[in-house]
Order: structure tokens, then C-alpha cells, then sequence
């Protein structure tokens, strides 16, 4: 297995991990503490600099991006796996809790209750499993394409 598939598999099972610590801690209930989710962002970073520097000795910028691709969508495809078991299976409720967090939050921040049904419609099409886990999909490709173009520029063959 090439470098960066393994390192899919492993970027992807570290988030997948992640988001069960998130869940089992119930952290993504807490205000403060959902946010601690955005480590993966890390994670990601750390990962697809740690291929790209196993690759370097030769590959050229654009077969590292390509790396830095591959990793990534490798991850996203684990990603959105973990996270149909987590919002389906694991925590069948965790898009009504996390409503209800918002909506408490929302109320800290002194929003009326008309603004807050205006705000919790809006975010409601999201609030699916489908839609969180291609969230996550795009959003580590994304991250993934990013950050290996910019790394790839000085993690390359010379």
C-alpha cells in the first residue's frame, strides 16, 4: 500500500476516533467544548505533511498535490462512513440535541424567539446525516487541497 493511502486510512480513522470522543464525552452538546471537533483540522494538516515529506525525495510539486489528493479523499471517503454510524447509529439524536444547544445558545446571546426559529430553519437542511457526512467529505478535501498545495511547494523534488 502506497504512502498516501495509508495515510488515508490513518487521517481518517483519527477523525472518525475523534468525533466518537466528541460524542461519548458529549462534548457537541457544550457551547465551549463543540468546537474542540475543528482539531481534525490538525490532524489533516499533520498528517498530509507527514506524507508529503515520505514522498518528497520524488515527487514534484504537482504529484504532491495529487499526494496530498489522494490522502485526503482516502480519508473523506472513512470520514463519511464514521460519520453515518455516529449520527444514525451511535447517537440516533445527536441532530435534536445539537438544535437544542443552538437554540440555547441563541438565548444566551439574547436573540428573540422569532430570530432564533429564523436561524434554526436555516441551518435545518443541514441537519441530516447525509448532508453532515458530505460536509465532512468536502470539507477535508478541501482542507486536504489546500494545504498540499501550499506544503507541496516545499516538500517536493528539487
Amino acid at each position: 500500500m502506497d504512502i498516501p493511502v495509508r495515510a488515508g486510512i490513518v487521517l481518517g480513522v483519527l477523525v472518525v476516533i475523534w468525533q466518537f470522543v466528541i460524542g461519548f464525552t458529549g462534548w457537541y452538546k457544550d457551547p465551549v467544548m463543540m468546537n474542540a471537533f475543528f482539531l481534525v483540522i490538525v490532524f489533516e494538516i499533520a498528517v498530509i505533511i507527514w506524507a508529503l515529506r515520505k514522498t518528497c525525495a520524488t515527487a514534484a510539486y504537482g504529484r504532491q498535490v495529487a499526494n496530498g489528493l489522494v490522502v485526503s479523499v482516502v480519508a473523506g471517503v472513512l470520514i463519511v462512513c464514521g460519520s453515518l454510524v455516529f449520527t444514525t447509529v451511535a447517537f440516533p439524536d445527536y441532530f435534536k440535541e445539537l438544535e437544542a444547544a443552538q437554540v440555547a445558545m441563541l438565548k444566551a446571546q439574547g436573540l428573540s424567539d422569532g430570530d432564533i426559529s429564523t436561524q434554526v430553519a436555516a441551518q435545518a437542511a443541514m441537519q441530516t446525516p447525509i448532508m453532515n457526512a458530505l460536509s465532512g467529505f468536502i470539507g477535508t478535501v478541501v482542507t486536504g487541497l489546500i494545504v498540499s498545495a501550499i506544503a507541496g511547494a516545499f516538500l517536493r523534488r528539487k
